[in-house]
């Protein structure tokens, strides 16, 4: 089962359609995290049985939302478990965050708001669901501070987009699974929510969102390295913001020219 949020709801989310159930491996599972979840509180001890049926496979959670755990909660859990691998696929804020809006609105999260309209635009970005996960510096940097470089993997959904068969090439290396193996029928390339409805995003909304987000896209673009160097460029920051620097250092040399000047000069 995808997405088990126990972490951040502890299991709690209301699924519109069952699990598939191939074995009886799945139907421990899902005893388990129905057990799992009739506590209130975060069991490390029986989370960590969830996965005993797996045998000597792989498996593991993937849950996007565990993006917005704080230092406390992420702590705890690479304390417990520390050899835990983490991944985290980051993608371009202004693009995640649209495609998080028509998700929200498309399953009825979120009111349907004008495209063009700044203010409803604004409003919705500001959300705290959706600044949460807005920030993949942040976010890296916050999982960084706990789990060891050995064991974190930061991918980009940029090389997703273009080479998705190496991508998932790389992800199984460091899980230390076998790239050749076959994984089901699905290509690499395979999108599920391709043919559904999104929000379109009009050159003014992404020329807003963009701005909304401008110290966002250079901070990604210096702290992640990778693919994220090329966002800002995307919306034509990085020329201003090589004028903009250079400005700053500018009046910082100035400055200490100044004060140099005055603990120099006689009384």
């Amino acid at each position: 089962m995808k997405e088990l949020h126990y972490f951040d709801e502890l299991s709690r989310t209301k699924r519109a359609s069952p699990p598939r159930l191939r074995d009886e491996r799945d139907l421990r599972f899902l005893e388990s995290i129905k057990s799992l979840s009739a506590r209130s509180y975060i069991d490390l001890d029986n989370y960590a049985r969830l996965f005993e049926p797996k045998g000597s496979l792989l498996s593991g959670d993937i849950t996007p939302a565990y993006s917005m755990l704080n230092d406390e909660i992420i702590q705890r859990i690479v304390s417990y478990f520390p050899s835990l691998k983490v991944i985290f696929l980051a993608r371009d804020p202004v693009e995640r965050v649209w495609s998080q809006l028509s998700l929200a609105v498309r399953f009825n999260m979120i009111r349907p708001f004008e495209i063009n309209d700044v203010g409803e635009v604004t409003r919705n970005l500001l959300h705290p669901g959706v600044l949460l996960r807005s920030y993949p510096s942040k976010i890296v940097a916050r999982w960084r501070r706990h789990v060891h470089s050995d064991l974190f993997r930061l991918y980009f959904f940029d090389d997703l987009q273009r080479s998705p068969t190496e991508l998932r090439r790389s992800i199984l290396h460091f899980l230390g699974a076998d790239p050749n193996k076959p994984s089901g029928g699905l290509r690499a390339d395979h999108n599920n929510s391709a043919g559904k409805e999104k929000l379109r995003l009009t050159d003014k909304m992404r020329s807003h969102v963009a701005q909304f987000f401008r110290e966002e896209l250079k901070a990604c673009a210096t702290e992640l390295s990778g693919a994220a160097r090329e966002w800002p460029a995307r919306y034509g920051f990085s020329l201003l913001w090589f004028f903009m620097e250079l400005a700053d250092d500018l009046d910082l040399l100035f400055f200490v020219r100044l004060v140099g000047l005055s603990l120099t000069t006689p009384t």
